[in-house]
């Protein structure tokens, strides 16, 4: 149940990230290229395609590992706090 649960927490991170981009692309469309003309064909962006795979599942395996640390419970497991050494009176010379 907990590697279910942390493996839809990956997939929920590509969901989140697959609509940044199409918040990007959509304001793009909407704003920038009917203003500009500019369809971006002269920017090369070929060369990074590569790349998309190794993104995606590095984007998954972060939230894959983010979900298992909030639904483990180590995320909200108390931190042990240091305790101050306070002088004992009793063990104080008395004037």
């Amino acid at each position: 149940m907990l590697l279910f649960e942390s493996c839809s927490a990956g997939v929920f991170a590509i969901g989140v990230g697959i609509t940044a981009v199409l918040a990007v692309v959509s304001l793009y469309a909407v704003v920038v290229w009917p203003l500009t003309l500019w369809d971006l064909a002269n920017l090369g962006l070929e060369k990074y395609g590569a790349y998309s795979e190794t993104a995606l599942w590095s984007v998954f395996a972060g939230g894959t590992l983010a979900g298992y640390w909030c639904f483990s419970g180590a995320a909200f497991r108390n931190r042990s706090k240091t305790a101050l050494k306070t002088p004992i009176r009793a063990n104080r010379p008395k004037r």
